[in-house]
């Protein structure tokens, strides 16, 4: 019996397609880290970003003239796509890409896992059907150990820029977090393809703004790596990644979809050390494991209760 859905006669290509998405995600959020990373050895990091983005929303551009797409009208979606522009791309990615300057790939990943808990946090605060239970909180509790864990060992003067990068990444899942809370209350009606235009637009425009006028292009080489960085991190970890997940906000529970966070930094950090010979120390891993526990702690709960009542999670 399916966990899936909630009409028991949904067609068995539909649930395949959200199957096939959720782990089309998970493995895209595992290799952008790497892709990144990669990508960052010879472009700084505003530049690569805004790149990044410029390619991804003209994609989405040709994808809505192809599909007779027109872009809605009206406050709400104006003010939903500047918000997004600012809170999901511009800002938290200038910080996700510098922090990548300074940290592992793997490392990265494992400190964004913290999402999941500011999303909780701030659904509990902003979105009355979302409030916090008692194991939620306890898995908040679990999860931030783990984040404190992994920066007790960086507090150092030697550690300083490390730190910096590590707090630019936590930093960038507080402020995707509340773009997230702010998507979930005004973004139903509106299609993932031009919502993300729009404000992938906004955000590129920001990052290349950003990049003229503080990065040096003195040293700047378009390496075969670079530039497959860029098409892959706008073709799949933008374009295929952002749109599928929208798409899937709309058709499964959320519960389901938060375990994604679950997955994403172990692709991670097995992509860090197989291609890049990341090591990361027992201190680290001690608190990724309090990381990824408290996200199954979070959604462990709902998960049993879904498998054990084998009903549907979403509507089509």
């Amino acid at each position: 019996m399916s966990i899936l859905y909630k009409d028991e006669d949904f067609a068995i290509h539909q649930r395949t397609k959200v199957i096939f998405w959720l782990v089309v995600i998970c493995i895209i959020w595992g290799s952008t880290w790497l892709a990144i990373k990669v990508g960052l050895a010879t472009v700084p990091p505003l530049l690569a970003a805004a790149l990044r983005f410029i390619l991804a929303s003209v994609i989405l551009y040709v994808m809505m003239v192809v599909r007779k797409e027109r872009l809605p009208s009206g406050r709400v979606f104006k003010r939903l796509t500047v918000f997004l522009g600012v809170m999901a791309f511009g800002i938290p990615y200038a910080l996700v890409y510098w922090g990548q300057k300074l940290i592992p790939s793997a490392l990265a990943s494992i400190l964004f896992a913290s999402y999941p808990f500011f999303v909780a946090l701030f659904s509990h605060m902003f979105l009355p059907n979302e409030k916090m239970n008692a194991l939620k909180v306890l898995a908040v509790i679990i999860g931030f150990a783990g984040v404190y864990v992994i920066f007790s060992g960086e507090v150092s003067l030697e550690a300083d820029i490390a730190l910096g990068g590590m707090a630019a990444i936590v930093m960038s899942a507080v402020i995707q977090a509340i773009s997230l809370v702010f998507l979930k209350k005004h973004g139903e009606p509106f299609s993932p393809i031009s919502v993300n235009f729009i404000s992938m637009s906004i955000g590129a425009l920001l990052l290349m703004v950003a990049s003229i006028a503080v990065e040096d292009y003195s040293s700047v080489s378009f390496t075969n790596a670079a530039v497959l960085s860029i098409v892959f991190l706008a073709v799949f970890g933008n374009v295929v990644a952002f749109v599928s997940y929208f798409w899937l906000v709309k058709h499964i529970e959320a519960v389901l979809l938060s375990m994604t966070s679950f997955v994403t930094p172990i692709i991670s950090v097995a992509l860090g050390a197989f291609v890049l010979n990341e090591t990361l120390s027992p201190r680290i891993f001690g608190g990724a494991t309090l990381v990824l526990c408290g996200i199954l702690a979070a959604n462990g709960k709902d998960l049993v209760r879904l498998i054990a009542n084998g009903k549907a999670l979403l509507w089509d």
